[in-house]
């Protein structure tokens, strides 16, 4: 509670605001503005320059706005029947004015917090402390968890420079620009003990303490923890700990999973927290449970005993069956990084170095994969498909038990609609949809009513938002050229000649060789003669960042570049830099097409293709993922896809031959096909098809609903079901 005030009163100091509108300052603290679209509106509708000058961040606008320009909205009835009716909806949300969906099921169970523990957080274009889909789908997590109500607490790193800025020169090279955010100017709060002071957490890292700040954000009714260790009792070397995301250096890697695992559970014992479950995602945050050994051995548990306490407690979702996803280090490190704190727990050094040992060819491993999994009760991959590549993958740890019995389940990931779904849309849904259809988002029955909207009216709205998508590009374009950054051959790689009413495809996603996003240009003259069909042309739009250590992923965005420069398209291969939530969200609700190319059983679920479906767009993906579950036949397209492990080059040849085949005979075909009133009747009924279908299955209340029936409730109730390892 004294935190909760603290943090009120350093709010409420922040902006002089009228009294008229003074709760302003409350929403922007609370990114439940995020996905609630009226409450955006009512900081456009102050500025709307300046709104997008700030890149749409409320605590800046509220900072740097005029106070005429405050003074002239509490003079505006209009502007103060939205504000009102804004704070009324915050307001009833907040205080749970209506029951919610975990008070009503397991009411018994709103005194046991769920910890849930991840390296990124993806939760709005404002706060850059995410690199991809794992950091987006965290984000997604705690907004619906805000909505679910559940009793969930999150724990992460507040990044000094966040992810990096994503600048493409002329040739196509992928440059990585850095800058220190001013965490004043975003909407994360101090975290202070009652007398003012700031709450620090410690861990020992290689013979040396290092302390980290709490930070806050509030995300609904859900709190997020940051970490950050830009403190002054820190040597210098260390107060860059909490830097950036994703480091190659292994001693950096592994004193920032340290901090996140061991440091993270102290945060959340100083807070007050004694969580009933811990939920970590990926291996990042494994040290975790060595941290809760420790707490138990020094209550006077025995080894065993502790180890099977943490286990009955503790789940893991892994997220990619791809070998760099998966943390290692060599058995040196963890002598120099970790031997005071096995010793600490009670271990001998092999029995330790056994929690997590993998064998490779060049020698033996600490993998945290391992670590993960032997400490857990329960783990599960996030797709069917992706289920099975685990369990086959982990199988060795499992040397006697058959592939088909290994305890690694699946929940096929989800989306938080709310946040992705085109506030146009929404409008035009709340006109045919049952009345309080957001609160029953993961039943079928109420997507079905898309059938009921009038092509007309559909189609209409497709149109805005793809309006909206090509006014978006030309905005970002002019910028740079009006300050004389880009040259003229890269402004129109970035779209200044698309037509908003052309067939458009969106390619956006990581930059990692696997996904393929260049597979469509594998036969230039192949696609010249598609993108340019008189009367039928295509459009391409690509984005995404390779990791700024992946020298094959910036390749990879180079050779899209050079090709999007290429003449002879016309402007219409098209590459948009700096992929982030902000340009996700454009592309998702304005392309009609989403196109996903990875080589098959890599992509262990996969999100963006959810998020376009809901909007209207029509996927045409490998079948990997989610979407293995998805397709129907009549709600996208599907290449089968060549298994990763079979010959490359063959499987590209053959994989674009299908792509181009579908795109020239079916996709294509399809959208400009129009009837007597102009309308493509049958693209909106795929559009129809793909909203029904896809909608409830793939929410991220689905989702939370099955992880809270399937994991957390079990980790509470039983003992742990994990085979000895």
């Amino acid at each position: 509670m004294e935190i909760a005030n603290n943090s009120k009163a350093i709010q409420n100091n922040n902006f002089q605001l009228p009294r008229r509108i003074r709760r302003l300052s409350d929403l922007a603290y609370n990114l439940w503005w995020t996905w609630n679209g009226d409450a955006v509106r009512l900081y456009q509708l102050l500025d709307a320059e300046l709104w997008e000058a700030t890149e749409h961040n409320p605590v800046r606008l509220l900072r740097e706005i005029s106070k005429a320009r405050l003074t002239a909205a509490t003079k505006d009835r209009y502007y103060l029947d939205a504000y009102d009716e804004a704070i009324k909806h915050f307001d009833g949300y907040i205080k749970r004015v209506n029951p919610t969906w975990y008070q009503e099921t397991y009411p018994a169970m709103q005194n046991h917090p769920i910890a849930y523990f991840s390296t990124e957080f993806g939760l709005h274009e404002t706060l850059p402390f995410y690199a991809g889909g794992l950091g987006v789908l965290s984000g997604d997590y705690l907004k619906e968890a805000s909505d679910l109500d559940f009793p969930l607490v999150a724990i992460g790193f507040l990044y000094t420079q966040g992810y990096f800025k994503q600048h493409i020169t002329e040739d196509g090279w992928q440059e990585a620009e850095y800058t220190s955010l001013r965490f004043s100017d975003l909407p994360v709060l101090p975290v202070s003990d009652n007398h003012g002071e700031a709450l620090i957490v410690s861990v020992q890292l290689a013979g040396r303490t290092v302390h980290a700040r709490l930070w806050k954000v509030q995300i609904g009714r859900v709190s997020l923890f940051l970490m950050d260790s830009d403190v002054q009792l820190n040597q210098p070397s260390d107060r860059s700990l909490t830097a950036r995301l994703y480091t190659s250096d292994l001693e950096l890697r592994i004193s920032q999973e340290i901090l996140l695992g061991v440091g993270g559970v102290r945060a959340l014992r100083m807070l007050g927290f004694n969580p009933a479950v811990w939920h970590f995602n990926e291996g990042h945050s494994a040290f975790m449970t060595l941290e809760r050994l420790r707490e138990l051995a020094a209550a006077g548990m025995g080894l065993e005993e502790a180890i099977a306490q943490v286990r009955r407690r503790t789940a893991f979702t892994t997220h990619t069956p791809v070998p760099a996803g998966h943390d290692e280090f060599p058995l040196w490190i963890i002598d120099k990084y970790l031997n005071q704190l096995w010793n600490e727990i009670g271990f001998e050094r092999e029995s330790f170095i056994d929690l997590a040992r993998q064998q490779r060819p060049w020698g033996e491993v600490f993998s945290m994969t391992v670590l993960a999994i032997k400490m857990s009760g329960r783990c599960n991959a996030v797709s069917e498909l992706h289920g099975q590549v685990a369990r086959k993958m982990w199988s060795f740890m499992w040397p006697e038990v058959s592939e088909e019995d290994i305890p690694i389940s699946h929940i096929t990931n989800g989306i938080h609609t709310n946040s992705w779904l085109a506030r146009r849309l929404k409008h035009l849904y709340n006109r045919y949809f049952d009345e309080n259809w957001e609160d029953h988002l993961d039943e079928a029955a109420i997507w079905k009513a898309v059938d009921k909207i009038p092509d007309a009216e559909l189609w209409e709205v497709r149109r805005h938002l793809k309006r909206k998508l090509v006014s978006y590009m030309l905005e970002r374009a002019r910028q740079p050229w009006y300050a004389g950054k880009i040259h003229p051959i890269q402004v129109v790689a970035s779209g200044v000649l698309l037509d908003p009413y052309a067939l458009t495809i969106g390619v956006a996603r990581r930059f990692a060789t696997y996904k393929r996003a260049n597979l469509i240009l594998h036969d230039l003259d192949r696609l010249l003669e598609l993108v340019n069909q008189p009367g039928r042309p295509v459009q391409i739009i690509f984005a995404g960042k390779a990791h700024p250590a992946d020298e094959p992923g910036k390749r990879l965005i180079q050779d899209v570049y050079q090709a999007v420069k290429r003449a002879e398209f016309g402007g219409r291969l098209v590459f948009l830099e700096d992929y982030d939530i902000n340009l996700a969200r454009h592309l998702v609700q304005g392309v009609d097409v989403w196109l996903n190319t990875p080589r098959r059983l890599k992509e262990a679920s996969g999100t963006s293709g959810q998020k376009a479906a809901i909007n209207g767009v029509i996927n045409l993906s490998v079948l990997d993922g989610w979407w293995n579950e998805g397709y129907n036949g009549h709600n996208g397209w599907a290449l089968a896809g060549t298994d990763d492990g079979e010959n490359e080059d063959e499987a590209d040849s053959t994989d674009a031959a299908t792509l181009y085949a579908i795109l020239e005979t079916q996709v294509i075909p399809l959208y400009y096909e129009r009837s007597a009133d102009n309308l493509p009747n049958e693209w909106i009924g795929w559009v129809k098809e793909s909203i029904a279908s896809i909608g409830p299955i793939f929410s991220m209340r689905r989702m939370l609903k099955q992880y809270a029936k399937q994991v957390y409730m079990p980790a509470i109730r039983e003992p742990s079901k994990l085979k000895n390892l």
